[in-house]
């Protein structure tokens, strides 16, 4: 069959990305399901800094590929063997799927899994194999899920069903930008009432850490950036105070309001300065829930000695350490409640044609989840 999508020829390309046009839109061709697979049809996508950060080359990608993460679509078509999911069932697209078998996944960490994670590094999908054509050259599969496209395969795993009330632009963030953001508080903090947390970006993923921190009760919850414009809806979500990331007296400040330090910062951005900072506003004990990702191969540095004598932890959080089967349900209806309203990050929708445009609006703040609507 064929359809549309966005291809990623090579990465590193500059900026703007207007000009340098990463992501080509043209017509690919895609297998129909095999067994084990399902084809959706995607009604939404998001983009997010995760796309903006292999478009720029910080972390390699197999190419040519068809990119996009997250999103939510239709079941079309499922293949032999495939019965949880039927033809109508609405869904969310999630990259945090495991096999189910190996160690990882018994732990209940399927976000580590060793078997999916060396499928989506060589741009396969879970079951190791491609379904995309485009020229007569073979593409590959964006974190087995390859969203920026009008139809994609993908396996079982990668697919939480969803009730056909909550709108499809809505849904397609929850698969990596609220699987972040609240699990690194629900999952890897494990926040609870009375305690406080700084966030460092408050992006889409920031944002939803900022929500779950509100619907952990955290008492104090700061949220930090370098954009001052993000800061009315950040209160508006649940942030009490907000504070410059280019403030002199930050770390004095959060002291103060905090009694010594926060029990939780969480480093959203990857930035090497926010992590400093994120390290100084913990209190004794605290942890530092790392997040964001610099380039491959970043190295950060940290005060050993105040480390170890302080007793702090630094934590890390892939995918908010996420359970998709357990937690995109729950979150699903905390959306439904009205506790976590996801909607308030939609910036837009697009088009194909301004997917490049986007990159740059992304890139330069202005943004927080611009979702693609990719049959108009």
């Amino acid at each position: 069959m064929r359809m549309v999508a966005a291809v990623m020829y090579e990465q590193g390309l500059p900026a703007p990305y207007a000009d340098s046009c990463p992501l080509k839109i043209e017509e690919v061709e895609i297998d129909g399901p095999r067994e084990g697979e399902v084809l959706i049809e995607v009604r939404a996508a998001g983009l997010c800094h995760s796309d903006l950060s292999q478009i720029a080359g910080l972390r390699k990608r197999t190419v040519p590929v068809v990119m996009g993460h997250e999103g939510a679509g239709i079941v079309r078509e499922v293949g032999r063997g495939v019965s949880e999911f039927k033809p109508g069932d609405h869904v969310a697209m999630t990259v945090g799927s495991g096999c189910g078998y190996c160690r990882s996944c018994v732990d209940a960490r399927p976000v580590l899994c060793e078997v999916v994670g060396a499928s989506r590094s060589r741009g396969l999908l879970m079951n190791g194999r491609r379904a995309l054509t485009g020229h007569g050259r073979e593409l590959y599969h964006h974190s087995g899920v390859s969203s920026f496209a009008q139809y994609a395969i993908t396996v079982p795993g990668t697919l939480i069903k969803i009730d056909a009330s909550i709108p499809f632009e809505i849904a397609a963030m929850f698969g990596c930008a609220v699987v972040t953001g609240a699990g690194s508080v629900f999952n890897a903090a494990k926040v609870r009432p009375g305690q406080s947390v700084a966030v460092f970006g408050l992006g889409g993923v920031g944002l939803n850490s900022v929500m779950a921190a509100r619907i952990s009760g955290a008492s104090v919850i700061i949220g930090i950036d370098i954009n001052e414009n993000k800061f009315p809806l950040a209160v508006e979500l649940g942030c009490t105070h907000t504070l410059s990331a280019f403030d002199a007296k930050l770390v004095e400040t959060v002291r103060e309001l905090t009694n010594g330090g926060v029990d939780f910062a969480f480093e959203i951005s990857g930035s090497r300065a926010a992590m400093i900072s994120a390290i100084e506003v913990t209190r004794k004990g605290g942890e530092i829930v790392c997040v964001g990702m610099g380039a491959s191969g970043d190295l950060y540095q940290y005060p050993h000695t105040a480390l170890v004598a302080e007793e702090k932890v630094l934590r890390g959080s892939l995918m908010g350490s996420c359970v998709p089967n357990r937690d995109l349900p729950l979150y699903f209806r905390y959306y439904t409640e009205g506790r976590l309203p996801v909607d308030r990050l939609k910036s837009g929708t697009m088009h194909f044609d301004e997917l490049n445009r986007n990159l740059d609006m992304l890139e330069r703040g202005e943004v927080l989840r611009q979702v693609l609507l990719p049959h108009g």
